[in-house]
């Protein structure tokens, strides 16, 4: 989940009437009450930090695959065009590889631009691939042209990737990839449950289109997460094979818990998993909540130093979420209140840099 909701006329007791009404339902409203004890807006943030680097930038790699029939052809180009113009919107840097003819091959262009990318950065890394793929002898492929790429090379490729990853696998027989990219700080999107999955998959065309439109923003933040355009694509295939009166074949799987195993999207009611996972672990989908695109490019420019301190400060809401029902009314709104203090301020800070004039 975003907090840039709250960017604006901050005063404290919008945000904590904010926070507190949004607990235990997916609408967030703002009262507009305040709430009693609280007799000041919050404290004059400290001076704007400069301008954003373009490595503080979010980096997108787009793929596009071997299409097979000009069909195919089209529609792999038309979700890649919507990718690369939600990038745009998002202030992310984007590269699309495959629809260009280049003496190198698509694998090893592939495997150049993840070698070339930062490593080391708090704002996440996305790998968008659209097109079909195999499964044979136990190996998942992602069909490209020439040589294709497996799950096992691409999770060779990133293992010295330290930043987040947002890894979306639209083809069929993707499922295997789950199971070799999972991983702390990684968030796996595959259109299949399994390599036996193999007949073509929609599933790719409604995530492009869920991420491109704020009808997806269960939230409110202004921005769609992962997990948001995950539940609605989701939705948009069953309805698809629904309205043929055909047996589905393709069944989504999202990981972001690092445990290999994906979760379905029957298992979320909205944002919210209505499920526990087999063993009592914890489901997937936290850290996909947090992972964003802002389909009307409203997104704030943060710095590298503000990515990280808005990611620490999110964890800590979720951390004391958890522990709502072991606090006090009062301990829990102070320590709420704390928080969205600090958030409050550094949204704060960056439209004040925002607003500020040229030098």
């Amino acid at each position: 989940m975003s907090w840039r909701k709250w960017v604006g006329p901050f005063t404290i007791w919008t945000v904590l009437s904010v926070a507190t009404l949004g607990q235990n339902n997916d609408t967030v409203v703002n009262s507009g009450n305040k709430p009693a004890g609280v007799e000041s807006p919050i404290e004059t943030p400290p001076d704007p930090t400069p301008p954003p680097s373009a490595s503080a930038r979010p980096t997108m790699i787009v793929v596009v695959g071997a299409s097979g029939t000009p069909e195919y052809g089209q529609m792999f180009s038309t979700s890649a065009d919507k990718w690369e113009r939600l990038a745009e919107k998002s202030k992310v840097d984007c590269l699309r590889l495959g629809s260009e003819t280049s003496e190198v091959s698509d694998r090893d262009l592939l495997q150049q631009s993840i070698a070339t990318i930062s490593k080391a950065s708090t704002t996440p890394v996305w790998i968008v691939m659209i097109g079909h793929g195999t499964f044979a002898r136990n190996v998942a492929n992602f069909n490209l042209r020439g040589r294709d790429v497996s799950a096992t090379d691409l999770a060779d490729w990133l293992a010295s990737v330290k930043r987040p990853l947002v890894i979306i696998n639209c083809a069929s027989s993707s499922g295997p990839f789950v199971n070799r990219l999972s991983g702390p700080g990684r968030v796996v999107v595959t259109a299949t449950k399994s390599g036996a999955e193999q007949n073509f998959a929609r599933f790719g065309q409604y995530f492009a289109d869920a991420m491109g439109t704020l009808e997806s923003d269960l939230d409110h933040d202004d921005e769609v997460s992962v997990q948001e355009a995950f539940v609605r694509a989701s939705i948009e295939v069953q309805r698809f094979y629904d309205s043929e009166e055909r047996l589905a074949t393709e069944h989504a799987l999202l990981d972001d818990n690092g445990d290999g195993k994906g979760t379905p999207a029957t298992m979320f009611r909205g944002s919210r998993a209505i499920a526990k996972a087999k063993g009592g672990s914890e489901l997937d989908g936290k850290s996909a909540l947090k992972q964003t695109l802002s389909p009307d490019g409203k997104r704030l420019p943060l710095t590298e130093q503000e990515w990280q301190l808005r990611a620490e400060l999110e964890a800590e809401l979720e951390t004391l979420r958890s522990r709502r029902t072991d606090l006090s009314e009062e301990a829990y709104d102070a320590e709420l209140e704390k928080v969205l203090v600090q958030l409050a301020n550094l949204y704060k800070t960056v439209e004040q840099r925002m607003n500020a004039p040229v030098q």
